[in-house]
Formats: C-alpha cells, sequence, structure tokens
C-alpha cells in the first residue's frame, strides 16, 4: 500500500474531514474513470472511420494516377502539364472547432468544389476527356485528404486526452485514495488508543476513590 505523507492530528474532527475527503476524491474518481472509458470508446470510433478513409485515400490515388497516366499516353504529357499549371489558386479550407465529450477539437473542411470543365483555367480546344476524368479523380482525392487531416488531428487530441485521464485515475487510486485511507486508519487507530487510555485512567481513579472509602481513619 502506497503511503503519503499527510499532515493529520487525531481528534474526531479531523477523522470526520478525511472521511469526506476520501468521499469527495471517490466520487471524482468515478467521474474520471467514465470519462476516460468514454474518450477510448470515442477514439475507437475515430479509428474505425480513419482506417476507411485510409483505405479510401489509397483506392482513389490509385485510380487518379492510372487516370493521369492514361491522359498522358493519349493527350501527350505537355499538353497535361500546361493543363495541370493553368490552374491556380489553393482550395480554401476553413478551421473551426468541435466537441467531443467535452474536448474541443479542431474541424476541418473546405468548400472546394472542382469547377465545370470550361471554368477550370485551361482550354477545352486541344484537351480531351480523360484529362477533365484525371482532374476531378484528383479533386476528389483533395477531398479525402482533407477529411483524413481532421480525422488524424482528432486522433491526436483524444490520445492526448485520455493519457492525461489515464494518468489522473492512476494518481487517484494509487496515490491520494491510499494515503487518505492510511490516514484515516492511522486516526482511527489513534482515537482507540486514546479512548482506551482514558478508560483506564478512569477506572484507575475510581480505584482509588473506592479504596479510600473503605480504608478506616488514621
Amino acid at each position: 500500500m502506497t503511503l503519503v505523507s499527510i499532515d493529520v492530528k487525531p481528534t474526531r474532527a479531523e477523522l470526520l474531514d478525511v472521511r469526506r475527503r476520501i468521499e469527495i476524491t471517490e466520487g471524482g474518481h468515478r467521474i474520471l474513470r467514465l470519462r476516460r472509458d468514454g474518450l477510448i470508446l470515442e477514439f475507437f470510433k475515430v479509428l474505425k472511420e480513419a482506417v476507411e478513409v485510409r483505405r479510401s485515400i489509397v483506392e482513389q490515388y490509385r485510380d487518379a494516377r492510372h487516370a493521369l497516366s492514361v491522359a498522358q499516353a493519349i493527350d501527350g504529357a505537355l499538353v497535361v502539364s500546361s493543363a495541370a499549371n493553368a490552374v491556380t489558386g489553393l482550395p480554401p479550407v476553413e478551421v473551426g472547432e468541435r466537441n467531443i465529450i467535452g474536448l474541443k477539437t479542431a474541424k476541418i473542411s473546405s468548400s472546394f468544389r472542382i469547377p465545370e470543365p470550361q471554368n477550370r483555367g485551361y482550354g477545352i480546344i486541344g484537351t480531351s476527356y480523360h484529362i477533365d476524368y484525371a482532374a476531378e479523380l484528383f479533386a476528389a482525392l483533395l477531398e479525402t485528404s482533407i477529411r483524413a487531416s481532421e480525422i488524424e488531428a482528432m486522433m491526436r487530441k483524444l490520445l492526448d486526452e485520455i493519457e492525461k485521464a489515464r494518468r489522473r485515475v492512476s494518481a487517484l487510486e494509487f496515490v491520494v485514495l491510499p494515503g487518505l485511507r492510511n490516514a484515516e486508519s492511522f486516526i482511527g487507530m489513534r482515537l482507540e488508543e486514546l479512548e482506551r487510555e482514558d478508560k483506564f485512567r478512569l477506572k484507575r481513579i475510581k480505584q482509588r476513590a473506592e479504596n479510600a472509602a473503605v480504608e478506616p481513619p488514621a
């Protein structure tokens, strides 16, 4: 059992105070355990989604690369490169906040939508459907990648919070509560000793008084 140095006085008031602290600490321990377990369940939900998103990224990247290779083979690498260079600007990304069991994590989203072929920056004449198709696949891959970034940030935040909750639960379970219970036991035993000593003194006083009452005067 872990011992903790606690400044306690062997009084009944102190005993009641220690018992009150034990009750409060046990309540906090239960709440922290429930929070830790809830965060772990939420983490596994997010983990399942992360696996699915990663699989989607792999599949989408494979399809996009294949479509790009087809476009390069049919239209030529120079035409594909010119079409790619005609696209300017970065996709808009919005970073907000979401709440998971009281935990705030980043919410990452994008309003990016692939424009119509005539609005993509390169001319329709001189390019084929294969370039448009490859562009659409890479746009879908970008959208999935943004979602993957949000999930990764969420997982890191959950892992950090789970570790904090685990340390707090362990500290209460293996350090704070044993220390308080040791203090309770010490005060209880000390009070019992004092009570026995008081009874013994009272008994001695009573015996002396009885002896004095029966002894004849000198």
